[in-house]
């Protein structure tokens, strides 16, 4: 078991396979080039066995991040051998869903239970401007196969001002309609997105949806970093049956949620990230790549003590104004 310095038990790990996305999205990495290369991805056999490890300390959920995941043509082989080793943990996606079509039943028959999906817009020309693709109908047509093969589907909403915030009640509906989650993320200042963007704070974000739906707040998510909320939607067709619809907010510039996070990151080249907003890391890559259990182990331990008893977010920002953390290396 892993039990950081504030007596947290660590049991959830992202897994960032690759920097590599096929997207622009103008908060994350608008200024890439489009044939960027990440030349220092690990092969998925050496992470395979660190994987292991981390699992035999006590890990019991694995999220599969990037860039964009999809782009590790051995995707779905990966996350076989995981299921293979430990049927017991639960294995999560994170996509854009634009190569999902063609993935999703390989996906779902590797083992992986879960996807969230970016989908920031529901409008064609909205998604080319955010993500510099012409991208919505196979992100749509990627979603609902894996809704159909059984997948559960999780959608994520980055609303930007001028952008997209007209948008977060159609994005409500949507989910409610076809029975996806949804959690609204504020948008999170770096110094890779584009100039001048500003995103909605979780008030301002409540503040529309009841322009509509009244709100009721539930709970913070287990040990995550979503507030959670319902409101009532009254079905059309049911109109004595209401619906409840489940939304989160998730808000990085607070730190209230960090008292109970239990995760670590790993990035793409071998770098252990013990919180997204804190600088300070551990590198594995020699280690995974010699498969030196021995180093590993005593590797992943630092991370763990290592990991701070708050995330550091406000301070950079005093710092800084922007973070200098790239959220396509971390895994978001």
């Amino acid at each position: 078991m892993l039990v950081d310095s504030f007596s947290r038990t660590i049991d959830y790990i992202r897994v960032s396979v690759t920097k590599q996305c096929n997207f622009r999205c103008q908060y994350c990495m608008p200024d890439t080039p489009e044939d960027f290369v990440d030349e220092s991805a690990l092969p998925l056999p050496k992470m395979l066995e660190f994987i292991k490890l981390a699992i035999d300390n006590g890990i019991k959920k694995i999220r599969i991040t990037g860039g964009e995941p999809l782009l590790r043509a051995d995707l779905s082989a990966f996350i076989a051998q995981i299921y293979e080793y430990a049927p017991h943990i639960e294995l999560t996606l994170t996509s854009n869903a634009f190569l999902l079509e063609k993935y999703a039943k390989d996906l779902k028959d590797a083992g992986l239970s879960r996807i969230n999906i970016s989908l920031d817009s529901l409008k064609s020309e909205r998604i080319k401007l955010i993500s510099k693709r012409d991208a919505l109908p196979q992100i749509l047509r990627g979603i609902h196969k894996a809704a159909h093969l059984g997948l559960g589907i999780k959608l994520n909403m980055v609303p930007i001002q001028g952008i997209n915030d007209d948008e977060i009640i159609d994005m409500l509906e949507f989910a409610a309609t076809h029975g996806f989650g949804i959690r609204f993320i504020e948008f999170m200042e770096n110094i890779h997105a584009k100039e001048g963007l500003k995103g909605l704070r979780s008030a301002e974000i409540l503040n529309i949806i009841n322009t509509k739906y009244p709100t009721t707040l539930e709970k913070k998510e287990c040990f995550g970093p979503a507030k959670l909320y319902s409101i009532i939607l009254k079905d059309n067709d049911s109109p004595s049956l209401p619906k409840q619809l489940t939304f989160g907010i998730i808000s990085p510039h607070e730190d209230d949620f960090c008292a109970s996070c239990n995760r670590i990151r790993l990035t793409s080249d071998g770098v252990i990230c013990p919180c997204l907003y804190y600088q300070e890391s551990v590198n594995l890559k020699d280690a995974i790549m010699q498969n030196d259990k021995e180093k590993m182990q005593k590797l992943l331990e630092l991370s763990v003590r290592n990991k701070p008893e708050k995330n550091q977010w406000e301070q950079e920002m005093e710092q800084q104004k922007h973070s200098t953390r790239a959220f396509y290396y971390t895994g978001g």
